[in-house]
């Protein structure tokens, strides 16, 4: 386990006709996921130019916080529907000089 803290931005872009399915997903990972111990935020974000573009902004307090978020029950429901509704891109960073 690493005491880092684990930084992901995925990029979601819905499906043709299901932005509205899709925002209603992504909002509903937002309360659960900040209530997770590991979790240091949690934030999703909406493409001001493109309705149907979603960004999701996460922070985990190390390794350990970032797995936790991946076997719960809510990330796994996500897992099950996210496919139909959009495409996706998660962008795992690590910190070079950050706060």
């Amino acid at each position: 386990m690493s005491s880092k803290q684990v930084k992901v931005i995925a990029v979601l872009t819905a499906k043709e006709g299901k932005a509205g399915e899709l925002e209603a997903l992504l909002r509903g990972m937002t309360a659960p996921s900040r209530g997770e111990p590991g979790n240091v935020h949690y934030n999703l974000w909406r493409h001001r130019e493109t309705p149907g573009v979603f960004v999701i902004d996460e922070l985990y307090v190390d390794t350990a916080g970032a797995e936790a978020h991946r076997a719960s029950p809510h990330y796994q429901d996500y897992l099950g529907r996210i496919n139909d509704l959009a495409t996706r891109n998660p962008i795992p960073l690590e910190a070079v000089d950050a706060l």
